[in-house]
C-alpha cells in the first residue's frame, strides 16, 4: 500500500536527493569536502533570503524555537522596549522569548485570523520609542500572512530593528531581506527549506550586527551566543576548520543540496509556484463549502490554508483523510483550535501532491458525513492551475 503524502505545515515531504544526502556516511565536520559543503550553504542560504555579502548566516543545530531564541537572546537586554506584532500561536511565543530575555513587551495583537495593518503598526510605534519590533511573516496556527515589507517600513521609519520569524515562510513567500530593510530574518530547515527537522537558520544585517557588538550585558544564552558562532560561520565561508560546537553534519549536507534545488528554480519562480498552488487549494476547500480561519484571503499563507470544520464534523475525521491518502494536521491556536484543520503546501510540493490532498479531504469529509459532490473540490483547483 502507498504510504499517506505528508501534507502538513512541517515537517514535509523531502526530495530523494535531499534524503540520498542524509544518508551518506557521516564525515567529520572538520573534513575539507565538509567544510566546502558548510560554505556553500551559508552562501546558498543568503541568497536564498535575498540578502547582501555583509549580511551575516547561521547555520544552527536546533529547531526553529533556536533560531527565534537566538535572536532575541542577542538583541534584546533588559529594559528594552520590543513591540511583537501578534498574528497567532507562534507571535505569542516570540513575546515570551522577549519576556524572558528581560524585555518589556508591547503586543499588538489581531484576533485570530485577522492581520495587523502598516497604519496599525504606526499607531501603535508613535505612542512610544521602541528597540525591536518582531513580526511573524506567516504564522503556522492561522495561516495569516503579514505584510513584511509595510510594517518593517514603518518600523524602520520609526527608529527600530526588525526580527521576522520567517519560520512558515521562508524560501516559499516573497521576502527579500536587504531591499525591505528586515534586521534577521529566522527560520527552520523542516518547512519549505526542505529539509529534516534539526536546523534553525538566521541571517543578520549589518545594523542587528552592530546592535549586538554594542550590548552592555554578556548574551544571557550561551549556546545561542552569536559570540561563539560568529567566528565558527566566518571560518567555514573561508572554508576553514573551526570548532564551537558539533554541527549537525548529515543535515547540513542536506541543506547544502535543498539550498542548491530552490536556487535552481529561481526565487521568482519558487515564489509565483507557492501562490499557484495555494489558490489552487483554497479553490478547492471553497468548492467543498468550506470556510477559512483569515478573515480575507488577501492576508492568507500561501504555504498552508487553514479550512474550518463545516458543522457537525471535527477533528476526528482527519481519520479518514489518512486512510484516503494525506497526513492533514488539527488546528493549534488555543482560541479556535477546535474549528478548523490544517493543510500544508509548502517546499518541494507539486500539482498532484494538491491535487491528492483535496481529493482525500473530499473523501474523508464523505465518510464523515458531509455531504459534498465527488470531484467538486478537484475541478475547482483544476480551473485554478490552468
Amino acid at each position: 500500500m502507498t504510504r499517506p503524502r505528508l501534507m502538513i505545515p512541517g515537517p514535509i515531504e523531502f526530495t530523494d536527493e535531499v534524503m540520498a544526502a542524509m544518508a551518506r556516511p557521516t564525515p567529520s565536520h572538520v573534513d575539507p569536502a565538509f567544510i566546502d559543503i558548510f560554505g556553500q550553504a551559508l552562501e546558498d542560504l543568503r541568497k536564498v533570503f535575498l540578502a547582501g555579502p555583509d549580511y551575516q548566516p547561521f547555520i544552527l543545530a536546533g529547531s526553529g524555537t533556536l533560531a527565534m531564541d537566538s535572536a532575541v537572546a542577542n538583541l534584546v537586554e533588559t529594559g528594552d522596549r520590543v513591540m511583537v506584532v501578534g498574528t497567532g500561536y507562534f507571535s505569542q511565543r516570540m513575546a515570551d522569548i522577549v519576556r524572558r530575555y528581560g524585555g518589556e513587551v508591547t503586543l499588538l495583537d489581531a484576533p485570530p485570523g485577522e492581520t495587523i495593518t502598516p497604519e496599525q503598526l504606526r499607531g501603535a510605534l508613535a505612542r512610544d520609542a521602541y528597540e525591536l519590533v518582531t513580526i511573524t511573516h506567516v504564522d503556522t496556527s492561522t495561516g495569516v500572512l503579514t505584510d513584511v515589507r509595510g510594517l518593517t517600513a514603518v518600523a524602520k521609519d520609526a527608529g527600530a530593528l526588525v526580527i521576522v520569524d520567517g519560520v512558515c515562510a521562508a524560501a516559499a513567500e516573497e521576502m527579500r531581506q536587504e531591499d525591505w530593510g528586515v534586521d534577521v530574518y529566522l527560520t527552520a530547515s523542516q518547512k519549505a527549506i526542505g529539509v529534516p527537522p534539526g536546523l534553525g537558520l538566521l541571517v543578520i544585517s549589518p545594523m542587528a550586527k552592530t546592535r549586538w557588538l554594542g550590548r552592555t550585558h554578556p548574551v544571557g544564552s550561551y549556546y545561542s551566543d552569536w559570540g561563539y558562532w560568529l567566528p565558527i560561520m566566518e571560518a567555514y565561508e573561508a572554508r576553514k576548520a573551526s570548532y564551537f560546537a558539533t554541527p549537525a553534519v548529515n543535515l547540513v549536507m542536506a541543506l547544502a543540496v535543498s539550498l542548491r534545488q530552490i536556487l535552481d528554480e529561481g526565487m521568482e519562480n519558487v515564489f509565483e509556484r507557492h501562490v499557484r498552488l495555494s489558490n489552487a487549494v483554497k479553490a478547492g476547500v471553497a468548492a467543498m463549502g468550506l470556510g477559512q480561519v483569515p478573515t480575507d484571503m488577501a492576508h492568507a499563507a500561501h504555504t498552508l490554508t487553514c479550512p474550518r470544520y463545516p458543522e457537525g464534523i471535527d477533528a476526528s475525521f482527519l481519520k479518514f483523510v489518512r486512510e484516503e491518502g494525506a497526513i492533514l494536521a488539527g488546528g493549534l491556536h488555543p482560541a479556535i483550535k477546535g474549528e478548523y484543520f490544517r493543510i500544508g503546501h509548502m517546499g518541494a510540493v507539486s500539482r498532484s501532491d494538491v491535487m491528492t490532498a483535496l481529493a482525500a479531504v473530499e473523501a474523508g469529509l464523505r465518510r464523515a458525513g458531509y455531504a459534498v459532490e465527488p470531484g467538486v473540490a478537484l475541478a475547482a483547483a483544476q480551473a485554478e492551475l490552468a
